[in-house]
């Protein structure tokens, strides 16, 4: 029970471990993190827009545009109809109170003429005529009576250029001209509006677009290796400029936070539920359990890096490993969920999630469907080529589909997924990693191990023959029966191999390795035969350990037997001693129990095998009889209670090993004797 809620402890502290690192290294940060200059080559994967945004001008571009306008510009000035009412009335007034007698009728009138035409073209002050020569103008706007129109500056008066107006081809005496004092009816009545003028600039560089185009969302910006030219440095500036902005409006980045735990866990608690469901037996093997959340970690931290430092393209990454690894070490029902989950989650880090899900789901069932028994290097090659042509096909489709043309196809992807596939290689020596590190052991290192030529075998075969022939026989029983009920067979027949290993050390105490019919036994008391025999266990463990053999061949050895009895010492011993309570013991293997389907297996293989030389008749009745009552005794005896079997894998197994006993012993049927009454009357006619 300590035991129980210590493991779980664990594997609540791994998940919420597993959750704090995905979540840490999931993108929040919006940042604008891509390095570009003009004329240098885009030294990242291919750039997808996120949004829709203008592509701006360059400020000098916009400059030059405004620039242009404003030498067109006609800036506003008001026509002060006021000053030259009042300079006509004054100028009346001085003639008629002042220097009438000076200058006639007609003169009068005709000086006044000229003010009204001066003053009718529009008289400027010197401050706004210089402003009209600094700013180069040819027309300005004059407002008269809420009514704008073009004047020529040529048209426009000065003070200066009235009073030449006013004494031009005059006769009078100088002295005379200084007592009209002209200068005192010439005053400015066009007067600079800096309030319209100021408007109406604005409105005029506001007309000025600061775009000249769109890029829309999904539209490919630039692709890895393009040189950065100046259209594409002020698109990609432009997008930089529309990123930042979005980012500083919608600075969510706690609901944000909230949203990815909520993914997150979400996922890894799904998962766990499906273990729990379907593979119960995982949450007690903690290797297995650490393994597949440590995958789904581990990948999930490199799709957030790479997505924060925009550095590669997620489609290097190769996601098929997870699978390909789980199908090896754990099985492949686990492998599929395990990498829809880890898909699920990487996806919502990325801008274009649904094909990154079709891609990744396709090349998963791929390397499931095409690897699941590792037995050779070729294997794994074919397994990538595979895995290759899935994620090519499903990306091909899915391009017609939303293209719908060859000359859009993004040809970078498919040399992304070779990378993938490349990378995927990596899992081979990957697993020899896994191997030491968790206590696994892969069908390659079963197969090396099945090589009856290796040291340790040679020696079985030599002192101790006939353990070394039934545990052959044992082998090719279980592994059949593996097969047909998709359990491992390749394990099943290495652990076969080496299940009785620790008999090398007292070989002539086992029946298969006597010869003459001469037994140590006889000499022996029921209770010391049963502790030799007993003892081979905990031999094969020790031999075990001295060759380094992986912990799944321990477990073989001391699951075998597992808790069941020797039962011919123990009835022997139990019939010399009626009235005496037997300390049972004694006569018990340790165990313990079975816990996979190929222990289980392996354990009904052996005890069939052995049997099966007792029979002194090898008809296909007894050898079902045989098969089914020692199948059954251990049923009975709660031998497979820790092990996933079904009814119906217990009836496939026993129907196999009655099929290859059957063929080992060549079963025939029984010829009928012919009766001597038949064959006389035959003979007559």
């Amino acid at each position: 029970m300590f035991k129980l809620r210590q493991r779980t402890i664990i594997e609540a502290l791994l998940i919420v471990s597993c959750i704090a690192l995905i979540v840490y290294f999931m993108p929040r940060d919006t940042k604008f993190n891509y390095h570009f200059s003009i004329d240098t080559p885009w030294s990242y994967g291919q750039l997808m827009s996120d949004f829709d945004f203008p592509i701006y001008k360059g400020n000098e571009e916009i400059k030059s545009e405004r620039d242009s306008l404003r030498r067109n510009f006609q800036p506003y000035f008001d026509m002060d109809s006021q000053v030259t009412t009042e300079a006509l009335e004054k100028f009346k007034k001085d003639y008629y109170g002042r220097f009438s007698e000076i200058i006639s009728q007609q003169q009068y009138n005709t000086y006044r003429q000229r003010l009204i035409n001066a003053y009718k073209r529009g008289i400027v002050s010197i401050e706004s005529a210089e402003k009209i020569k600094r700013d180069s103008l040819s027309n300005i706007k004059i407002i008269s009576d809420n009514i704008a129109f073009s004047s020529d500056i040529d048209k426009l008066n000065t003070i200066k250029s009235v009073y030449e107006q006013l004494t031009y081809n005059d006769t009078l005496p100088k002295e005379t001209l200084r007592l009209l004092r002209f200068e005192e009816y010439i005053h400015p009545n066009v007067i600079y509006d800096s309030v319209k003028t100021n408007l109406a600039l604005k409105e005029l560089e506001a007309s000025v677009s600061i775009s000249d185009g769109m890029v829309q969302k999904g539209q490919k910006i630039i692709s890895r290796g393009d040189i950065v030219d100046e259209k594409l440095y002020r698109t990609l500036e432009s997008y930089k400029y529309e990123w930042d902005k979005r980012n500083n409006e919608n600075r969510h980045t706690g609901l944000t936070l909230l949203g990815q735990i909520l993914i997150v866990t979400m996922a890894l608690v799904g998962l766990v539920f499906f273990i729990n469901i379907y593979r119960p037996t995982y949450l007690r093997q903690t290797n297995k359990f650490i393994l597949i959340f440590l995958l789904i970690t581990t990948f999930s931290i490199i799709v957030g890096l790479m997505v924060k430092t925009h550095t590669g393209n997620v489609y290097m990454v190769p996601f098929a490993m997870v699978p390909v690894l789980l199908c090896l070490f754990v099985d492949s029902r686990t492998a599929f969920m395990t990498h829809i989950i880890q898909t699920y989650i990487c996806s919502t880090m990325l801008s274009a999630p649904h094909i990154f899900i079709l891609i990744q789901i396709a090349g998963g069932c791929a390397a499931i469907f095409s690897l699941r028994e590792l037995t050779a290097r070729s294997q794994l090659f074919r397994t990538v080529f595979i895995i290759f042509i899935s994620h090519t096909l499903t990306c091909f489709a899915y391009e017609l589909i939303t293209e719908n043309d060859f000359a859009k196809l993004n040809l970078s992807m498919y040399i992304y997924f070779l990378i993938s596939g490349s990378l995927l290689l990596i899992a081979y020596p990957l697993m020899f990693a896994i191997e030491k590190i968790f206590g696994f052991t892969s069908s390659v290192t079963f197969i090396e191990l099945s090589n009856i030529n290796n040291d340790l075998l040679g020696k079985l075969s030599q002192e101790a023959p006939g353990t070394f022939q039934h545990s052959m026989q044992v082998g090719n029983l279980a592994a059949e029966a593996a097969r047909r009920i998709g359990a491992n067979s390749i394990e099943v027949r290495t652990g076969a191999l080496y299940h009785d290993i620790g008999k090398i050390k007292n070989s002539i105490y086992f029946t298969e390795n006597q010869s003459g019919g001469i037994s140590p036994h006889n000499s022996l008391a029921p209770e010391q035969s049963a502790k030799t025999i007993l003892q081979h266990v905990k031999d094969g463990i020790a031999i075990a350990e001295s060759n380094h053999l992986p912990q799944s061949i321990k477990d073989f050895i001391t699951t075998h037997h597992g808790t069941s009895k020797t039962g011919y010492f123990y009835i022997t011993y139990k019939n010399e001693h009626p009235d005496e309570e037997i300390d049972e013991s004694l006569f018990t293997y340790p165990g313990p129990m079975p816990k996979t389907r190929e222990q289980a297996i392996l354990m009904m293989a052996d005890s069939v095998e052995a049997a099966s030389h007792s029979l002194k008749e090898y008809t296909e009745s007894n050898i079902n009889a045989l098969v089914d009552k020692i199948i059954d005794a251990q049923l009975e005896n709660g031998q497979f209670t820790q092990a996933p079997l079904t009814f119906k894998d217990i009836d496939t197994i026993k129907a196999t090993f009655k099929e290859r006993l059957k063929a080992i012993y060549h079963t025939r049927i029984s010829y009928p004797e012919e009766k001597k009454g038949t064959a006389t009357k035959a003979k007559n006619s």
